[in-house]
This record gives structure tokens, C-alpha cells and sequence, in this order.
């Protein structure tokens, strides 16, 4: 446990010693508030679907754990590169207590930036249904940032540059957004766009999240937690094996 808790530890200085990380970390998503929570909002409520931003909060706290839960595979990188992980491998502890450490840390981190936009969209105007239920947003935004932590480091472990890891980024964790229903809903939606939605892990998260925070569900609290849960078990699975066989 001594391991884990270090490691862990490691992640939460280095993100709290970067205000820049920090600052930028909700740029993104404020833009996405603004631009599209208020450029969008008119046409959303003439359509009869209430208000945007209050249906777009959910979703963009999803993103910014999402994008910044996948960052993790990239500190892989920068430890790989410049020989720290070198020398966290050669210690006498297993190989997925290192890699749980390093994953728990980047959760951590990427909640809090989803507190962080949360806290934002309360000055924007946002109010949540029930304050009760939105505690279980911390549960489902932990779940999701554990899940894309273990992914994202099975990624790191076999990706040496950079330039490589983005372009996976891009074309893996890009889509599972945008394909969500985190920036529209999926009642009027085509069948093949449904379909992705449906077998979308990020999907379920979000309309949880929904669920929580707006009292409104496509799928059904019970569906989304399972799916939720079956996601994390594979993911930290994945991600033990892949990092099992890293070369420093």
C-alpha cells in the first residue's frame, strides 16, 4: 500500500506545483460553455428541449475528466524518457502496484478538474436538480477517470514519442466523446449514431452524470452503473497486462 500511496502522491504534487496544467485544464471547457451553453441555447430551447446549459454541464465535466484522465498515458512518456520509470521498475514491488499508483493519482487529478468546471458552471447559471444526488457525480467521475487511467497507461506503456500517443489520442478518446451524446441528445439521432452511442462506455458515464445532476436518464441508472462497472474492470485488467511487459 506504501507503493500505491506514494505514487499516488507523486501525481497530486506534480499537478498541484503546475498552476499552468491547472489554469489550462479548464480553459477548454469554459469555452465549451460559453460557446456552445449560450451560442447554442436559443436554438436548443426553440426546439423545445429546455435549457442547453443545463442538459451541456454533465457532459462537459465527462470531458474534462475524459482528456484529462488520458493525459496520464503521457506522464508515462516523460518518465520513460527522461528514467524515472527506470528506476521504479527495478524496485522489488509489482509492476501493476506502480502502475494502480500513477493511475489513482491521475484520477485524482482529473476529478478535481471536473470539480473545478463544476464550480465554474454554478457562476455560468447551472443549479443541479437535487444537491443530494450530485455527491454520486464524484463516484461516477472517479469511476470513469480509473477506467481511462489504466487505459491510458496501457497506451503509454508500448508508445515511445509523443507524436505517437496524440495520434491515438486523437483518434480513439476523440470519437468516444463526440459519439457520447455529451453535447447533444440521442432521442433524434439516427439509428447508426444511436447504435455507437449505445455500445459507448463514455456514453453511460455521462447519462449517469445526468441522471444525477438533472434527474434525466436515456438508459437507466442500473444499465449505466453496470456498464460503467464492466468498463473499469477491463480497463484496469488491460491496462495490469500491457503494463506488465513495459520496457523502460
Amino acid at each position: 500500500m506504501r507503493t500505491i500511496y506514494f505514487l499516488w502522491l507523486r501525481q497530486i504534487k506534480k499537478y498541484f506545483r503546475s498552476r499552468s496544467r491547472i489554469v489550462g485544464s479548464v480553459g477548454q471547457p469554459l469555452l465549451f460553455l460559453l460557446a456552445l451553453g449560450y451560442g447554442l441555447g436559443s436554438v436548443y430551447k426553440s426546439a423545445g428541449q429546455g435549457n442547453y446549459l443545463t442538459f451541456l454541464v454533465p457532459g462537459i465535466m465527462a470531458q474534462t475528466v475524459l482528456f484529462s484522465a488520458m493525459f496520464f498515458g503521457a506522464m508515462i512518456i516523460f518518465d520513460k524518457q527522461f528514467g524515472f520509470l527506470k528506476e521504479t521498475l527495478v524496485a522489488p514491488v509489482s509492476r501493476f502496484k506502480i502502475m494502480l499508483g500513477g493511475a489513482l493519482g491521475g484520477a485524482t487529478t482529473a476529478v478535481i478538474q471536473g470539480i473545478l468546471v463544476f464550480i465554474i458552471s454554478l457562476f455560468l447559471g447551472f443549479r443541479p436538480l437535487h444537491w443530494v444526488d450530485t455527491l454520486l457525480v464524484l463516484i461516477f467521475m472517479s469511476v470513469l477517470a480509473l477506467s481511462i487511467t489504466s487505459f491510458s497507461s496501457a497506451i503509454g506503456s508500448f508508445v515511445e514519442d509523443m507524436q505517437g500517443f496524440q495520434a491515438i489520442n486523437q483518434f480513439i478518446v476523440f470519437p468516444l466523446y463526440f459519439l457520447s451524446g455529451a453535447l447533444y441528445p440521442l432521442t433524434r439521432v439516427p439509428d447508426w449514431l444511436r447504435i455507437i452511442a449505445e455500445i459507448n462506455p463514455i456514453s453511460y458515464t455521462v447519462d449517469a452524470m445526468r441522471w444525477a445532476m438533472i434527474g434525466t436518464s436515456r438508459f437507466g441508472l442500473l444499465h449505466d452503473l453496470i456498464a460503467m462497472g464492466i468498463t473499469l474492470v477491463l480497463m484496469l485488467v488491460f491496462g495490469a497486462v500491457r503494463f506488465r511487459y513495459i520496457e523502460a
